[in-house]
């Protein structure tokens, strides 16, 4: 079956939806959506004029994930905005009190499959999904972790806003899975208190979170395995590697830092730090939603686009609460695992952005100074995480293939 048989486009008004490309077009412009948006359109699209229970949708747009019905309301909002429903006075999706919704508007399926289908009895392949497990750590909290891909594995660290569910969609995060697993298998996991991993919980702590790793690469059943740290996820690679060099084949550090910000000898920016600490303990975002786009700046200031930029803030909403959250700030300020870095022997490399606004280059420098025959790759970028789009991302992509597939000397790096 050819690629063009398994389209998927719907149209309805000025409109055209083509889930295959993932994007929404008014007259052939596109309309700028985050992905669990055009996810609940999907939706009420393929059941178009029946009613869909709220239930039903946020089953569908979060199938792994429980979540609250105002994330749901947020949808449908952003969704009535997109399609101009208050300016033009056109309705397209119709509010059943305490039912659910009910896409009203005429819609054409110009799906391919829907035509190809009623000539064959082959439904179309499934694409490939990332599997989701779960363990628990020995103080007992459950961390979910997902694979995808084959090949030698890549073991990416958790971070401060994961969410295996929504990222996998996600224009913020999607490359990073498609291109680390080209080639490899990719092992990424929501740490504790975070994403689909168990959110009540205490022990935040750069122990806790090189254990939580240790669990996880158990449970997966990896015995040798390159291992991605970003941001203060870094430092817990680094430890991790420092621990088990005989299980770390190569270390990818981004956006890395070996220091949190009360052992980066500036009482400026550590009272900027608590500043911010305290706005989120105040859960200041619930009335005042710019500061998410406070934040998203400091994250992605270059190049972001209006669509990545709501993916973003969501994922902020979605992926941990404002009592985990500062705890895991508090945490990362008090990360110092500098001695350790001249005690790394295994191959690593570097890649920082020049612009980096929540880990300064800096910081980046003293790791790859301090690691032995540690490579160091600048990047052109503002980001924190590199955009899909953005020169530096080819750069990340090319130097790190190289990197994966070059021989090793004897003392440790590659040639």
């Amino acid at each position: 079956m050819t690629a063009d048989s398994t389209r998927t486009v719907y149209e309805f008004g000025p409109f055209r939806l083509e889930l295959n490309e993932h994007r929404l077009l008014r007259e052939n412009q596109p309309i700028p959506l985050t992905g669990k948006a055009f996810d609940t359109l999907c939706v009420l699209l393929e059941r178009h004029g029946t009613l869909v229970s709220k239930q039903d949708l946020m089953a569908a747009v979060w199938p792994s994930t429980q979540v609250e019905e105002n994330n749901l309301d947020r949808n449908i909002s952003a969704l009535r905005k997109a399609l101009g429903e208050q300016e033009t006075g056109a309705s397209f999706i119709e509010t059943v009190p305490r039912l659910g919704y009910r896409f009203v508007a005429p819609v054409k399926d110009m799906s391919s499959h829907a035509r190809n289908r009623r000539a064959t009895d082959r439904e179309p392949e499934p694409a490939a999904r990332q599997q989701i497990r779960f363990c628990i750590t020995p103080d007992k909290v459950r961390l979910a972790y997902a694979t995808v891909g084959a090949g030698h594995p890549i073991v990416r660290v958790a971070n401060c806003f994961n969410h295996l569910d929504f990222e996998w969609g996600s224009p913020i995060w999607r490359h990073w899975v498609r291109d680390l697993a080209s080639g490899h298998s990719l092992l990424r996991y929501d740490g504790r208190g975070n994403g689909l991993s168990e959110r009540n919980v205490e022990d935040f702590s750069l122990e806790a979170w090189v254990k939580d790793l240790a669990t996880v690469v158990d449970a997966a059943g990896l015995e040798r395995f390159a291992l991605m740290g970003h941001s203060q996820g870094s430092s817990v690679a680094i430890a991790y590697a420092v621990e088990h060099p005989e299980r770390v084949s190569h270390l990818l550090l981004c956006g890395a830092y070996s220091r949190g910000a009360c052992h980066r000898e500036n009482a400026e920016v550590l009272e900027a730090r608590r500043a911010l600490e305290k706005l989120v303990e105040l859960n200041f975002g619930e009335s005042n939603p710019s500061f998410f786009q406070l934040v998203t700046s400091f994250y992605i200031p270059d190049r972001a686009k209006p669509d990545e930029q709501e993916w973003f803030k969501e994922l902020q909403l979605i992926s941990v609460s404002s009592k985990n959250l500062v705890q895991f700030m508090r945490a990362c300020d008090e990360i110092n695992v500098r001695s350790l870095l001249p005690q790394v022997r295994v191959p690593t490399i570097v890649f920082h952005s020049h612009g980096d606004r929540v880990a300064p280059q800096e910081e980046g420098q003293i790791v790859a100074t301090e690691i032995p025959g540690a490579k160091f790759v600048p990047l052109a970028s503002g980001n924190h995480f590199l955009l899909a789009e953005e020169p530096a991302w080819n750069v990340f992509r090319e130097e790190l293939g190289m990197f994966l597939q070059s021989p090793v000397r004897p003392g440790g790096q590659p040639d």
